[in-house]
């Protein structure tokens, strides 16, 4: 019962995925260790949702479920699931069996299943596997992560270019278990088995079975090397809209094709990544225990500590001015709090941009121009703001001057600092989502205190 109430009801619906009453079920049979109704439940469910069932589930009922039915799981489920929980899942799954699901897989699927493994269960799952998925999978794993050398599923159709319609549909349907369980283009090779076009297979359908491939076949937008990053390679794929694009190894020759099921998970995650970095956490499932979200949240509000105690250092060196003005103590927040608002606006446009490639060298100096000129225009306004409140609310001139000045400074910095930080992290070869954040957020509290009291220690004292 109490993992039941721990599911919560809105985590256990969705508008696509298994039903609140199912969920129920499934976890209502994991404590009472009913293998068999088990099965009932989660054998005829599409593979994607048992694995967001699992995801929503707590961490005993997933693993009271691989310890009951893990080996009778279809093999798409293991592909479906998180990175964590499928780490979780192959702890109760044995190795010849694990070797048995990997037949049923692409090879993209099947070695981001091998690469949970450490090496010494890795070596046995392969040794048991079949020649064809370990020489693949060795194969891919032997590329960087997030390369397109481990996103690349090795089964693909090539026909050559002097075939005709006729004998491709023959050879596919001759080739029937062995295709591909999904593709959307078939490639045109020379004798030499590089790429020279691709033809779709609506477009091979509605053709003539007289028709040479090379007539009918179109350019490729891009030929893929391995090892391309996976996010080049998505980005080229919302370039160019594309289903699918070949692979070719060094040498140029096919060795494997990229789907856009598999694209569509890299920009989530990537996207996801990005999101989650800003705030400076990682990513969650409703599993996670408490420790675990306390680790990785912890060493970012120790940095934050950090960045505070300087700002209240340097506050602390206009004390005989704010004890002289109280009214300082009273405006100094919203100067800091409007600049590192504006900046974290910057920032957040400025990672989308560079994720995208919409900033580059080519465009940045129009970038930064533009922003540094979106934070005077926002400063000049609400400077205006604040100083006519300061002149309402304190009857003072002055002061009213003093923070009209502060806020157009900080939120020009916030502006200038919002775009530079991320590029000059990105030109270091580091993450702008990871740490933009609190860097920008440091500088706009330094700039919105220091110029707020300086400018009032000089102007009104």
């Amino acid at each position: 019962m109490d993992d039941l109430q721990a599911l919560g009801a809105e985590s256990t619906t969705s508008d696509h995925g298994p039903d609140r009453l199912t969920t129920i079920k499934v976890i209502g049979a994991a404590g009472d260790h009913d293998g068999p109704l088990l099965r009932q439940l989660l054998l005829p469910m599409h593979p994607a949702d048992v694995a967001e069932l699992l995801a929503h589930a707590p961490r005993e009922t997933a693993r009271t479920i691989f310890t009951l039915v893990g080996d009778d799981l279809d093999a798409e489920v293991y592909a479906e699931l998180e990175d964590e929980l499928r780490e979780l899942a192959l702890e109760y799954i044995p190795a010849s069996k694990l070797a048995q699901k990997l037949d049923d897989l692409d090879t993209d699927d099947a070695a981001a299943i091998v690469a949970e493994l450490d090496d010494e269960d890795r070596a046995e799952v392969l040794a048991a596997a079949s020649a064809d998925v370990r020489v693949a999978v060795e194969g891919a794993l032997s590329f960087e992560e997030e390369t397109a050398g481990r996103l690349m599923q090795r089964e693909f159709v090539a026909a050559p270019q002097h075939w005709d319609v006729g004998q491709t549909i023959d050879f596919m349907r001759k080739t029937g278990e062995d295709l591909p369980d999904l593709f959307f283009d078939i490639y045109v090779v020379n004798p030499a088995m590089k790429p020279i076009g691709a033809i779709p297979v609506s477009k091979l359908m509605r053709a003539r079975r007289t028709v040479l491939l090379e007539d009918l076949m179109e350019t490729p937008e891009i030929i893929v090397e391995p090892e391309t990053d996976q996010e080049v390679v998505a980005h080229a794929f919302q370039k160019y809209h594309l289903i699918s694009a070949p692979v070719v190894d060094r040498s140029g020759r096919l060795t494997g094709m990229i789907t856009v099921d598999d694209i569509v998970r890299v920009i989530q995650d990537e996207n996801e990544e990005d999101l989650l970095a800003l705030a400076g956490v990682r990513d969650a499932s409703a599993g996670d225990t408490v420790w675990s979200s306390v680790r990785s949240r912890l060493p970012w509000l120790v940095i934050n500590l950090a960045t505070a105690l300087v700002a209240s250092f340097l506050i602390s060196k206009f004390e005989a001015s704010i004890e002289k003005i109280v009214a300082l103590a009273i405006m100094m927040p919203i100067v800091a709090s409007m600049g590192g608002n504006a900046g974290t606006q910057t920032v957040a446009v400025a990672v989308r941009a560079l994720a995208a490639r919409e900033l580059n060298a080519a465009n940045s100096v129009r970038i930064i121009f533009r922003e540094v000129v979106t934070g005077i225009v926002n400063g000049a306004f609400f400077a205006l703001l604040l100083s006519s409140v300061a002149l309402i609310w304190f009857q003072s001139t002055l002061l009213s001057l003093t923070i009209a000045l502060a806020i157009l400074l900080n939120l020009s910095m916030a502006g200038l600092a919002g775009i530079l930080i991320p590029l000059a992290l990105k030109r270091l070869g580091q993450d702008p989502a990871v740490s933009s954040g609190v860097l920008v957020t440091f500088v706009t509290d330094m700039v919105g205190f220091v110029a707020f009291l300086g400018l009032a220690t000089l102007i009104i004292l």
